[in-house]
């Protein structure tokens, strides 16, 4: 792999994200949920958080954490968005990434409400493709994982560690019938049934990008998600529980970068 470009200008504004080095002070880690409203939770949590752009529907804040300057910038939905994001926040020097997102839990031990770290993932996801064959693992970093789990049980928030499927569609991919034309390809009916019996924990859409993009490039990534679905006793998304449980999760998620980077 050839050096990783990093954007010399500190005033050059990255064309996607419409935020510079000079915005982002050159933090080297980024927490990225998906949703914008995430991103605004999770910077309420730093120490005196600026918004310092938003552009397409991805907002970008930075804060403190334990004299750390973390950026928090949300992704969209799916791989590609997650690709675009990743890529412009290398170029302004990050080099740490955690994702706190939802996720649809398929092992019925699994409680709505309880976290989920994403150790590796299944590639389902079409991006990673782009970075790596398919045999190429998508392996989140030790010593973040670990790290995410031991935080959790010190909280005591509810919280599972293991394999995660993520999938390039939220409703064929993840074999939901649900969608509007309620159609399925053949060669994907029986895969909810697979995966669960090969120890998936949970579907969602960026953990595979995330972690192959990364590993390829020599930058560290983890993953932690709440379960707001638990798809062996319903498809419904359990709407209630989404708050908390995104705020176990910042908050586990938090602590975990305490721990392993403010040092």
């Amino acid at each position: 792999m050839s050096a990783i470009r990093v954007i010399e200008d500190r005033s050059y504004v990255q064309y996607h994200l419409e935020i510079s080095r000079e915005k982002t002070r050159d933090a080297a880690i980024a927490i990225i949920p998906g949703a914008p409203e995430r991103a605004a939770l999770i910077a309420s949590h730093l120490e005196n958080p600026v918004k310092i752009g938003s552009h397409r529907g991805l907002d970008s804040w930075i804060g403190k954490l334990g004299g750390l300057d973390i950026l928090v910038t949300n992704t969209g939905m799916g791989g590609p968005t997650l690709e675009i994001v990743v890529q412009e926040l290398i170029q302004l020097g990050v080099r740490n990434f955690l994702r706190i997102g939802t996720t649809g839990a398929i092992q019925d031990y699994i409680p709505v409400g309880s976290l989920i770290v994403t150790e590796a993932a299944v590639r389902l996801d079409g991006t990673s493709d782009h970075y790596a064959p398919p045999c190429y693992p998508a392996a989140g970093d030790l010593e973040m994982s670990l790290a995410l789990k031991k935080a959790a049980d010190k909280l005591g928030q509810p919280c599972f560690s293991g394999l995660t499927a993520s999938s390039a569609t939220f409703f064929p991919g993840q074999e939901r019938y649900d969608s509007a034309g309620g159609y399925v390809r053949r060669d994907i009916q029986g895969s909810l049934e697979e995966w669960r019996s090969l120890n998936v924990l949970n579907f969602e859409m960026e953990a595979a990008s995330l972690f192959t993009i990364c590993r390829t490039m020599g930058l560290r990534a983890a993953c932690i998600c709440a379960a707001v679905a638990n798809r062996t006793k319903s498809e419904a998304v359990v709407r209630d529980i989404i708050r908390r449980s995104e705020e176990a999760a910042t908050a586990v998620g938090l602590a975990m970068l305490k721990e392993v980077f403010a040092r």
